[in-house]
């Protein structure tokens, strides 16, 4: 009866996650002293959020439905892991910088600040998406309740 509610919840949670390393992501995006590594300060590394689905994926589901097997529902999604995007930095031409290197160049983050508003915007119409099945599933169930009486 609540699964429709917890696939809700859990996607609310990991879009509000993708929202906040996102919003994350646009703040660091000047940053050219991120990280220290080795001795040396690297620029911030954009994050990525890998989610994936909890409990069988929707293929398995699908191919249990077509084969007659009585398999458990989706049980919703679940973040896995923030990984750093692999993408090199990008290389700005600033000798006044104290970051430059002997060529004058600074690395910069890998962040592209229109691709992080899209990722932004995608994970808000999801966690809104998310509200509206949350709230219709809990309609559902008040009416339902209506009934017996």
């Amino acid at each position: 009866m609540f699964d429709s509610l917890n696939i809700s919840a859990s996607a609310l949670t990991a879009q509000r996650l993708r929202m906040d390393v996102a919003s994350s992501n646009i703040a660091n995006a000047q940053t050219t002293r991120g990280t220290y590594v080795n001795g040396k300060w690297e620029p911030y590394r954009r994050k990525m959020v890998v989610m994936e689905p909890r409990g069988n994926s929707f293929d398995q589901i699908l191919q249990g439905h077509f084969e007659n097997q009585s398999q458990s529902a989706l049980q919703g999604v679940r973040v896995t892991g923030i990984v750093d995007d692999p993408t090199p930095f990008n290389k700005v031409y600033d000798p006044t910088n104290p970051d430059a290197d002997a060529s004058g160049y600074v690395s910069m983050p890998n962040v592209d600040i229109s691709k992080e508003m899209v990722d932004l915007l995608a994970a808000s119409r999801s966690y809104e998406a998310n509200v509206t099945a949350f709230n219709t599933g809990k309609s559902m169930m008040v009416k339902a309740l209506e009934i017996g009486r």
